[in-house]
């Protein structure tokens, strides 16, 4: 495979620490168009972070836009190599010019690769380094490239070597004024190219943008060359720079993913190559006239450029059938090379159908553009990208690329029969698969064409394919990069690497494709049949179609930390419960927690995934390759450890005849079947911690004194932004038995003259304490002095100080007793003195801890308090304390009763949350257990928080509500009111109450209350489900269907409102019900609806509202 680069095993860094990019490789932060000048510093990204916290070698992908994300050294590119178009880019730009220009917003690293070069002194073809001047994007950008090669001091002496420019299409516009001087000029000016990446931002993500490209050279008059592969991307840079010769030029190519591909290029051309190639063609176009048109000289160019090489390149290239009638005109790295390739495949079938790949647009050579086309062709189509869709709608805009075919087409002479010729406008933001591109053909060919036909452009007994699913900041995020590193030391083989990353997705997610052949492949599109898919988190498999991406008969991978066979099906839906089953793919679970290699070092989680990888991919690299995987990371014992007991991790899932049962009715949820680039990276999801002041309690009193001196305010917890009220405890009972394990209360508040307002169906927000025992015993064991004084800065808005006693703090402020956030743990790594802990905390806060930190969180529920007793010496002083551990939120409870029938009061019905802990703790949820130990006449600070539980604007409209346990709370207040609407005379409709719980002697909750309304005739139908009171469960959806008469004719019949509050698990049975009902009425009318529509319809009218949670 050749040395092309080595594999970085630097000494591990902290997350988050700063490095200097004085023209070392620079880890790329989030998208930004603004290139920071040389000497700034970068904060490394979460994905390419680095650690402290594992004892082996990791592998660390630098950039997305090296091989294998690893850094190159110069001399290595020659021959047969593993390189990405981006990197021969820039080794030509580096070995031919006398200075780069680099237009690169940071995280695209179109110059990563020069920079380093540069930095480490390594001489240019012309015997010298060369001088690297990363600048601004912004209005008069190029001015500073002018100024260089225009000044007094310049060396004559290299007005004949290049200066070149790295940027991407969005840096065009800001250059275009700098590019018109520099055409005026250019007779007494060094030969100047623009390699420019095909990439711009756009609402939604990246775009490949080639629209400005040929905008900019046909009003400057540039030349313009493509790429039309990764393979000629070197070729196509040094053609460039001899075209540059004779006018500016720019040489464009894909920027999103032919420049970021790793793959092997057989030819490439070390700098000697170079530099001869480029002198020899150089000497051959200076004997032309130089009165020659630019056309002339471009085509002498050409020839001398295929005589040196040996290649074959034309302005314009046809592949296809030799008598075509349908001929597709298309200009871009994607769109030549599945042109081309779809041409051919859809020709050998018998279809007259070609391509003509545009590789030089300006000039544009009408006569060479004409000798192309065969005599035959009937249609012409233009492939023209326009800036957005609505240019794509709007007739009156033309792209550039059709006027000059056009133009070309009309005027000659050449045919019998005029041709057709059609603009097919495509926006910025369209990709192509060979399906998009097969079926522009098949339209042309004929209206009738089926848009589900494939067209398969690879060989799949030849190629074989694997894509990887993961998280930004998952503990495996490199493992596939260093899987085809690994595949790509077999020197049979030929590798392919590509990765696209969408910040979109679940915060920040990777697709990595690799795909295996004993051909060179070109296959810029999204694999579609893979042998092999790995997703290293589950939820991924809830937003994106990755299993119909799988092939029939293939693999799949999914990680699953602690999950066991039999709540498998909690995890994966329906519809891919189905498609694993129909379509006979084989399915893995890798469970990380049961590695003893992983519990002992959590970061060989990435080592892990590797070899799970490669056990059910490749088995027999498994076997053979361990050194060759050690020498890219890990280490050889290590890895032998890992593979021990990988059989306890990695288990086969034996499919069960129940996922073939299908839900005839069920809704099928189209979901994307793959991501959309947004950035090259990850993004940095640290967040900023406002400042945290200790005073003494002098300070604090001056502030309390001299009031208007300090701007000092007295509120009622001036720290929250919300209106706050106090209200008194004028009721608390218990609506459960004592014996029984539920405590479930009734609380009801005098509202004084609070002046606290509410409206039915809103919530009560209450500001609860911490347990003054517990806080107590915290104080004591930390070594807190109760009575000091703190400001802390209120969380909702730093410019107002909220002054307290340490002892105030921790019983209202600090929510120590609460749930940690992985940034924590970051965080109070910087206080342990102990490098163990120290590891162990940064470890916890890293990607490598994940599985751990969900064990934490989710099966000890450990909380603050907790870790500051486990790292002892993690001791941050209370200020600090103050600062890193999250303020207390107020907890929001459905108020139970209505003010219009109890103007002084206001009611809750709560469930007190309790559960034991792993180690026999009994834990409390804060607000519930503070509210059911409240006694009578006790202050409370609340608020009002609005909600989606409206009653219906017509009284007379019915309701139809389901309220599991607590859910019913709400109902209250419903039927309440309507109770005294209809005492006052009113017509309130009919009601529809449907309740659920365990046991009807235990959790009656306001049974009594329900039966006196339903005696009066405010209750219409009373639908209770205990679903443990008898041998079979009856659940809430059962009672719903046993009346379901009662349901159409009150919601569908008479236009009522369905409300649900409580847990989301009946969400799916119930809104069932309802379609049942629904398809029923409908049926019975002789209408055709389609239920799923119509709930949709529902919602948007507020007749099928959802409080769940």
């Amino acid at each position: 495979m050749g040395d092309a680069m080595e594999v970085d095993m630097e000494p591990t860094r902290a997350r988050g620490t700063k490095r200097g990019s004085d023209g070392q490789l620079p880890t790329a932060k989030r998208l930004g168009l603004v290139q920071e000048p040389a000497g700034g510093e970068v904060l490394q990204n979460a994905w390419n972070a680095e650690d402290e916290s594992s004892s082996f070698r990791k592998f660390t992908s630098r950039s997305t836009s090296l091989p294998f994300g690893q850094p190159v050294d110069f001399s290595s590119i020659s021959g047969p190599t593993y390189i990405t178009a981006q990197t021969l880019v820039q080794q030509v730009a580096y070995a031919l010019s006398d200075k780069i220009f680099s237009y690169s917003p940071e995280s695209f690293d179109l110059d990563v690769a020069v920079k380093n070069w540069s930095a480490q002194n390594t001489p240019n073809a012309n015997g010298y380094t060369t001088q690297i001047a990363p600048m601004q994007t912004r209005v008069g950008a190029g001015t500073i490239a002018l100024g260089y090669m225009f000044s007094k001091d310049f060396d004559l002496a290299k007005r004949h070597i290049p200066q070149t420019l790295l940027a991407s299409s969005s840096s065009l516009h800001s250059l275009q004024s700098a590019l018109d001087q520099l055409s005026l000029l250019y007779s007494v000016a060094n030969p100047f190219v623009a390699h420019v990446s095909a990439v711009d931002y756009a609402p939604g993500g990246l775009v490949s943008d080639y629209a400005t490209a040929l905008t900019v050279a046909e009003e400057l008059g540039l030349g313009l060359v493509s790429s039309s592969s990764a393979y000629e991307a070197q070729h196509m840079s040094l053609f460039a720079t001899l075209l540059a010769t004779v006018l500016p030029t720019i040489h464009i190519y894909d920027g999103i993913n032919v420049g970021r591909d790793t793959l092997r290029v057989i030819d490439t051309l070390n700098q000697t190559g170079l530099s001869t190639a480029y002198q020899s063609i150089s000497k051959k176009l200076s004997k032309v006239s130089k009165k020659a048109d630019a056309e002339t000289k471009l085509v002498q160019l050409l020839n001398a450029f295929n005589n040196e090489l040996g290649t074959a390149y034309k302005p314009f290239e046809y592949h296809g059938h030799a008598a075509a009638e349908i001929v597709l005109v298309v200009f871009g790295t994607v769109e030549s090379s599945l042109g081309r390739q779809v041409a051919e495949k859809l020709s050998s079938e018998g279809k007259k159908v070609g391509v003509i790949n545009v590789r030089v647009y300006r000039p544009f050579s009408e006569e060479a553009f004409l000798d192309a086309l065969p005599a035959s062709v009937r249609n012409i189509t233009v492939l023209g990208q326009v800036l957005d869709q609505t240019a794509v709608a709007d007739e009156s805009v033309r792209s550039h690329l059709y006027e000059d075919v056009l133009a070309a087409a009309v005027f000659s002479d050449k045919f019998t029969v005029p041709p057709s010729i059609v603009d097919y406008k495509y926006a910025r933001a369209e990709s192509f698969t060979p399906k998009s591109i097969a079926s522009i053909f098949r339209q042309l060919a004929s209206r009738n064409a089926e848009a589900s036909e494939t067209t398969e452009l690879l060989d799949v007994d030849q190629v074989e394919q694997y894509s990887f699913w993961d998280l930004e900041d998952s503990a495996s995020a490199t493992a596939p990069v260093v899987v085809g590193k690994l595949l790509s030391g077999n020197s049979a083989n030929n590798i392919s690497l590509n990765q696209t990353h969408d910040n979109f997705v679940q915060g920040g997610t990777i697709r990595t494709e690799i795909r295996s052949s004993n051909k060179s492949i070109e296959a810029y599109y999204p694999i579609e049949d893979a042998d092999v898919a790995y997703v290293g988190e589950g939820k991924l498999l809830k937003e994106i179609g990755i299993v119909k991406n799988v092939k029939t008969g293939g693999k799949l991978i999914v990680k699953l930390p602690g999950v066991k066979d039999e709540d498998l099906e909690k995890k994966l839906s329906l519809a891919i419960r189905n498609d694993i089953k129909f379509r006979s793919i084989q399915l893995f679970v890798l469970d990380p927690t049961l590695s003893a290699a992983v519990e002992k070092d959590a970061a060989a989680e990435v080592l892990l995934a590797q070899l799970s990888f490669l056990k059910i991919a490749q088995p027999a690299l498994l076997e053979t390759g361990l050194e060759q995987l050690a020498a890219i990371n890990g280490g050889l014992d290590l890895l032998k450890e890992v593979a021990a007991d990988l059989d306890n991790s990695l288990r086969t899932i034996e499919v069960p005849e129940s996922w073939s049962e299908v839900e005839v009715d069920a809704e099928v949820i189209e979901l994307p079947q793959t991501i959309k680039s947004s950035s090259f990276t990850g993004f940095e999801k640290d967040e900023v911690e406002p400042p945290s002041l200790l005073r003494d309690w002098q300070s604090a009193a001056k502030a309390l004194v001299f009031k208007e001196a300090y701007g000092t305010k007295t509120n009622l917890r001036p720290d929250l932004s919300v209106k706050t009220h106090t209200i008194t405890v004028k009721e608390n009972r218990r609506l459960t038995p004592q014996t029984y394990d539920r405590n479930i209360f009734h609380i009801e508040f005098d509202l004084g003259d609070s002046g606290l307002t509410y409206n039915i169906g809103e919530a009560l927000g209450i500001h609860a304490e911490n347990d003054v025992e517990e806080v107590k015993q915290f104080m004591e064991w930390y070594g807190l002095n109760s009575e000091d004084i703190v400001e802390v800065p209120s969380r909702e808005d730093p410019s107002v100080l909220d002054t307290r006693t340490v002892f105030q703090s921790l019983v209202h402020n600090v929510d120590i007793f609460g749930k940690p956030p992985k940034r924590f743990y970051e965080a109070l790594a910087e206080f342990a003195t102990d490098e163990n802990e120290k590891k162990e905390l940064l470890t916890l806060g890293g990607p490598e801890g994940a599985t751990e930190f969900k064990r934490r969180t989710e099966v000890d529920t450990i909380t603050y308090a907790d870790i500051l007793l486990e790292f002892k010496s993690a001791h941050p002083s209370f200020h600090d304390i103050a600062r890193i551990v999250a303020p207390m939120k107020r907890r929001e409870y459905s108020i139970a009763s209505a003010q219009m029938v109890n103007p002084t009061t206001v009611a809750l019905m709560i469930v007190v949350v309790a559960w034991v802990d792993p180690k026999g703790r009994d834990r409390f949820g804060q607000a519930s257990r503070y509210l059911s130990q409240l006694p009578v006449g006790t202050k409370v600070t609340a608020s009002v928080k609005p909600s989606v539980m409206k009653l219906p604007a017509k009284d007379s409209a019915p309701l139809i509500m389901a309220g599991l346990g607590t859910g019913l709370a709400p109902f209250r207040a419903f039927v309440q009111y309507r109770a005294m609407q209809k005492a006052q005379g009113k017509d309130i409709g009919s009601i529809l109450l449907y309740m659920g719980s365990r046991h009807q002697r235990e959790e009656y909750l306001y049974g009594e209350e329900w039966e006196a309304y339903q005696d009066a005739g405010v209750i219409t139908l009373l639908g209770r489900a205990f679903s443990r009171d008898q041998p079979e469960k009856i659940y809430i959806q059962d009672r719903m269907r046993q009346t379901v008469d009662h349901i159409i004719k009150a919601y569908i019949k008479e236009e009522g409102a369905f409300y649900l509050c409580g847990p989301t698990w009946p969400v799916p049975d119930v809104t069932e019900v309802l379609e049942e009902a629904i398809a029923t009425a409908a049926k019975d009318s002789g209408k055709k609806v389609a239920p799923r529509k119509e709930i949709e319809r529902l919602k948007e009218e507020l007749r099928y509202v959802l409080e769940v949670y």
